[in-house]
């Protein structure tokens, strides 16, 4: 059961650049090597000659290619365990040689999947025989190489330079490599299936200490250590969960050194400046009240500089892609904080919502605009600098529970209405928060995440000295809303895009 040398081998492989190497080192320990028939073609290009598969199994291959090695004659020699005597007499009496190498690589059916290409194509890119050959091949590890795609030809190639012969560690880390291929495969493909394009690796369920409340339970279904490496503090809340999910979407969609600090969701300080201190600066002063306890991102490197002045603050957890020496010895020593590191990643861009009995799921909100996708429906013209503020204002919008209007200026939020169950509640509410922090609202922007059904939002605006505006448009009552605006020298643009969030 330890050592094994490699008598008879099957390559069965989509992608076939690299083999030649490995099938000429094959060839020069003498071992047997079965193929199926695009791989002999590609190699007798190089003047070697493999035995088709066929001459294994006594039948072509069928169905367009479908079947080819689904046999008992390939998975007898797979699977049979070569120290039980009752599966040694079955080979001998069915004449099925042992296969004791197996080398596989699927068809591609993730690059198919994001290539665009039809359903019809996609389906066909499902493996069936090589996802067989490979599990097989995994589970008999004790008798058995698998090298599960293209990834392994290399640590294959290497193997072979030395001997023909596999030790019983190396043949169990070809396995365990080999499950991660098929898991990966399978759950790529039930993605697919799911219509919500996100591959769910490495799957856990944790219980949560509580609910939202507690006396509620709570669970999390997924791997939170794929997105995040956590440097210190205590375990992730739902509550907390919730949160940095709000709060690494919304930096998703800042380019500029910018940082924010999230409170229920929602952001209640957001800044972007060319140094982060400046960011964090002009972000906690948007709401220093609405701080205490948040949840802090950003979206660069946190130095020692910023995480001295962060220290003065309490929240629950900071999330950035790295930290300075410096920054990590200050702010661990907060022992309950929880730090994260945010992995490089995708996140998923469908979104499902349990309700009644059921589930909703929709795509989620890919859409930002920038100047180009504003149309300006007013006589005055916003400025470029106006503009930008337009753009920063409507990012927040987007990620800001409806009814909701963001005040911003010199990309800083100054104050938001949110949740509201109507929009000039939401616009007092901002500009009342707004005052109540001393912010001159003279210069501001106000966006809108959906349309002004009456003109009162613009013409309260205008009275605290906001003259620039963005929302979706669409009403049957723009007109007034435009002419509000034509009347009083205040720019608008229009977006076409509602970005509501319940």
């Amino acid at each position: 059961m330890g050592n094994k040398t490699i008598k008879n081998a099957l390559i069965s492989v989509f992608h076939k650049e690299g083999l030649e190497a490995i099938v000429k080192q094959l060839i020069k320990h003498g071992i047997n090597v079965y193929s199926t028939g695009g791989t002999q073609t590609y190699l007798e290009q190089f003047d070697i000659d493999v035995f088709p598969v066929e001459d294994l199994t006594s039948y072509p291959s069928i169905l367009g290619g479908r079947v080819k090695t689904l046999h008992p004659k390939v998975f007898g020699g797979i699977l049979s365990r070569r120290e039980n005597e009752y599966d040694t007499i079955q080979l001998e009496e069915y004449d099925i040689p042992e296969i004791d190498l197996v080398i596989v690589d699927l068809y591609p059916f993730e690059d198919t999947v994001a290539s665009g290409a039809p359903e019809e194509d996609i389906i066909e890119k499902i493996d069936i025989g090589g996802i067989s050959l490979i599990r097989a091949a995994a589970k008999n590890f004790k008798d058995v190489v698998i090298v599960p795609s293209k990834d392994y030809y290399e640590p294959l190639t290497d193997l072979l330079k030395k001997s023909a012969e596999t030790t019983l560690d190396q043949r169990k880390e070809f396995a365990t490599a080999a499950f991660a291929v098929s898991s990966h495969y399978d759950t790529v493909i039930h993605g697919y299936f799911a219509r919500n394009g996100f591959v769910y690796r490495e799957m856990q369920t944790k219980e949560l200490r509580y609910g939202e409340n507690p006396h509620q339970q709570g669970l999390f279904h997924g791997n939170i250590s794929l997105l995040f490496d956590q440097i210190c503090g205590k375990e992730l809340s739902y509550n907390n969960l919730l949160d940095i999910d709000a709060a690494v979407n919304l930096i998703a969609d800042f380019d500029e050194t910018t940082f924010a600090i999230l409170k229920h969701n929602n952001a209640c300080g957001l800044a972007s400046r060319p140094r982060l201190i400046d960011a964090w600066k002009a972000a906690l002063a948007g709401d220093p009240v609405s701080a205490f306890g948040g949840i802090l991102i950003t979206n660069v490197r946190v130095d020692e500089e910023t995480a001295t002045e962060m220290n003065k603050l309490f929240y629950e957890v900071v999330i950035a892609p790295s930290y300075s020496k410096g920054a990590l010895a200050i702010l661990q020593k907060k022992k309950n904080r929880v730090i994260l590191i945010q992995k490089p990643c995708e996140f998923p861009n469908r979104q499902f919502r349990s309700l009644l009995n059921g589930v909703l799921e929709q795509d989620k909100d890919m859409s930002t605009q920038t100047s180009s996708d504003m149309e300006s429906v007013t006589y005055r013209k916003p400025t470029d600098t106006e503009y930008e503020d337009l753009a920063f204002a409507n990012k927040l919008v987007k990620h800001t529970k409806s009814n909701t209007i963001v005040l911003a200026k010199d990309k800083q939020l100054l104050a938001s209405g949110c949740g509201m169950t109507s929009r000039v509640d939401a616009l007092k509410f901002a500009i009342t928060k707004a005052n109540s922090f001393q912010f001159d609202l003279n210069g501001a922007v106000m966006a809108s995440d959906a349309f002004f059904p009456f003109p009162d939002c613009v013409e309260i605006a205008h009275n605290e000295g906001i003259d620039v505006v963005i929302q979706p448009g669409g009403s049957i009552k723009d007109g007034q809303s435009i002419e509000y605006c034509n009347n009083n020298g205040m720019a608008m643009v229009v977006t076409g895009v509602r970005h509501f969030k319940h």
